[in-house]
């Protein structure tokens, strides 16, 4: 059938319609591609070009050097050493196997070294680099320098690594450092990329730890061009960061190497040297100690055992961690306390039987028979427990405590070293709070010759000591600067305290060594001029009393004593302990006298700093010590201030 010319007519009209729309529409979406593609390659070519470079661009972290550590004349404490390492690239290597087992045919690698490298070897990629072994000496890189081709894929490498040059001086005040653990991953709130790092060393204990962010330094780049599997085949730019900030300590190298020298004859001691005019500490003391290199290196099973097993304790920092019962180096607070509260005046006396009656309990005093009629300085002098059983009654532990307080005692000072303790000073409250239940007066008594709940660390007693001898309230300080920015001296304000009760106290503690009644006098100095005041104490360990002879070592009375010098003019503090030594007049009191000593002159004092009777034995001791010769002052750092 066919059909008219107007049904033709609107057929034609209808697709030529439909004709119009498909080609606009093509001609849209054609337009919107070209204005998509114009807009990738013109407004968004540097994004694009920059996810192209991504895909063989490559940025990797740099290590920055770590910051500096030395003692306040400019000896390095802590520094960077070189690190001569081997390392292998698996995929080169072939048979890693084999390749180990031509290496060791050339140097020395033992066992544990081995095993450890086989096993960070299966856990990294093929093409990435695995120390095999670290600290080689120069003779061990030439030896396989030279053998290169015989050792595909093993290549000798150089970097960083700490080194304590002092080793065990200062092993307790700096610390050291080792590889970052997931350990340290899980309990530090730092996202610093620098600690994903493998084997990146970072502070553990002391200095190092508690100045980490400020040691360790701002990380470096470097770019380096990858291939699709990941490979570095060049590197592109690099910048090496910001090395670590310097820290110039407080402590002065020959004192504190001499006092570790003297405290190890005392098997297990510790000793604090502070200036009394500005807080610094000069020496913290530790015997015996132990070397921090061992702990960088990877210490051995065996060495780390020996260290843990010692009953010396040679890893624990015994000056700032350990707590004490002063004994009757906390007597001049007691006294201090019955001043201060209008209760005792200078020229009264107590009568000494031996012991006090208290209840159905006999409290003695250390000399069975009695010191007779005793007055403040002779009660100091000769060390009279009797009089401060009487202070204390009278006093009460609350005052006793406030005074201590005032002194350090109780007080976590804000050092950088590893668990600074607070020690123990009791009161009322205390009491209640800790064990529910209420202070009694005996408490009291033992609390007055520094016995019962009393704890106090060395350094908290030669803080004692120098707001004693300067009558401020100075407080320690250990970092001296950071970087060349001084570290401001804190608490240099007098005491709240009657100057006439502070002399009083002093003169007792002159008597205590310098009168030939005085528990110290044979520690006394022979020498106008710098004399030493101080007082001794004995802790015991246990509550029955018996012979220190009669019992082990670890059973035996603590020995203290607390001084300063010069008498006239103070400027320096100390304090020592020796653990289980006995009497603080026998044990203590000479190695405080030395070290004073040794701080005065700022070397080995002259003989004739010594009673003429003492000056052979002396001398014989000295000859004993081991001591230094090496110090080598160095720059005293950089400076950003």
């Amino acid at each position: 059938m066919k059909r008219d010319q107007k049904d033709t007519e609107a057929s034609l009209a209808l697709i030529g319609r439909r004709s119009l729309v498909l080609g606009g529409a093509q001609l849209g979406v054609a337009g919107l591609l070209g204005w998509r593609m114009r807009q990738m390659q013109v407004e968004q070519a540097e994004e694009f070009r920059f996810l192209a470079e991504e895909n063989r661009i490559n940025m990797r972290l740099i290590a920055p050097a770590r910051g500096l550590v030395f003692d306040r004349n400019g000896v390095p404490l802590a520094e960077n050493a070189q690190n001569y390492r081997i390392v292998i690239v698996r995929e080169d290597a072939g048979d890693v196997e084999d390749a180990l087992d031509r290496l060791r045919r050339i140097i020395f690698i033992d066992d544990t070294e081995l095993e450890r490298a086989l096993k960070e070897i299966g856990r990294r990629s093929p093409f990435v680099p695995v120390t095999v072994t670290e600290n080689r000496s120069w003779e061990d890189i030439a030896a396989v320098s030279v053998n290169a081709p015989a050792l595909p894929g093993i290549t000798p490498d150089v970097g960083l690594t700490r080194n304590y040059p002092l080793d065990q001086d200062f092993a307790h005040v700096i610390g050291y450092v080792g590889p970052v653990s997931d350990y340290d991953l899980s309990r530090l709130d730092d996202d610093d990329p620098l600690l994903q790092i493998p084997k990146f060393q970072i502070g553990k204990t002391g200095v190092e730890q508690k100045y980490e962010r400020d040691l360790r330094g701002k990380a470096g780049a470097r770019r380096i061009e990858v291939n699709a599997a990941g490979r570095v085949m060049r590197e592109l730019g690099r910048d090496d960061g910001i090395p670590g900030a310097d820290l110039q300590l407080t402590v002065e190298s020959r004192l504190q190497n001499f006092t570790e020298a003297r405290l190890a004859l005392g098997l297990s001691a510790a000793a604090v040297v502070m200036d009394v005019r500005n807080g610094d500490l000069l020496a913290v003391g530790n015997a015996p100690s132990f070397d921090p290199n061992k702990f960088v290196r990877g210490i051995s099973v065996s060495d780390y055992g020996e260290l843990t097993n010692n009953i010396y304790r040679p890893l624990a920092n015994k000056a700032v961690q350990g707590a004490y019962p002063p004994g009757s180096t906390f007597k001049m607070l007691v006294a201090l306390a019955a001043l201060d509260a209008g209760l005792l005046s200078s020229a009264e006396t107590v009568y000494c039987r031996g012991y006090v009656t208290l209840g159905n309990r006999r409290f003695r005093c250390w000399k069975r028979g009695g010191h007779g009629n005793v007055n403040l300085e002779k009660s100091l002098q000769q060390s009279c427990d009797v009089y401060y059983y009487e202070l204390a009654q009278r006093v009460g532990i609350d005052r006793i405590a406030a005074m201590a307080r005032k002194f350090g005692i109780g007080q976590q000072f804000d050092l950088p070293m590893s668990a600074v303790t607070a020690g123990v000073m009791p009161d009322k409250g205390w009491i209640a709070e800790r064990y529910g239940k209420e202070w009694r007066v005996g408490d009291s008594l033992n609390a007055a010759i520094g016995q019962g709940y009393v704890l106090a660390s060395p350094l908290q007693l030669a803080v004692m000591a120098a707001r004693l001898a300067s009558g401020t309230s100075i407080q320690p300080r250990l970092v001296r600067s950071v970087d060349g920015v001084e570290t401001p001296v804190v608490g240099a304000e007098p005491l709240d305290l009657n100057e006439n009760h502070l002399r009083l106290v002093r003169n007792g503690m002159d008597a205590v060594v310098n009168s030939n009644r005085g528990t110290a006098y044979r520690s006394r100095v022979d020498l106008d001029g710098r004399t030493m005041a101080g007082k001794t104490g004995t802790s015991q360990v246990r509550s029955v009393v018996v012979s220190n002879q009669d019992v082990p070592w670890e059973e035996r009375d603590h020995a203290l004593f607390v001084a300063f010098a010069p008498y006239a003019a103070p400027r320096y503090a100390v304090s020592v302990i020796v653990e289980h030594g006995g009497g603080g007049s026998t044990a203590a009191a000479p190695v405080a006298r030395d070290i004073l000593l040794f701080a005065l002159n700022g070397s080995l004092p002259p003989l004739d700093s010594y009673p003429s009777d003492q000056r052979g034995e002396i001398e014989d001791l000295f000859a004993s010590l081991d001591l230094r010769r090496d110090f080598r002052p160095s720059r005293s750092g950089r400076s950003r201030a």
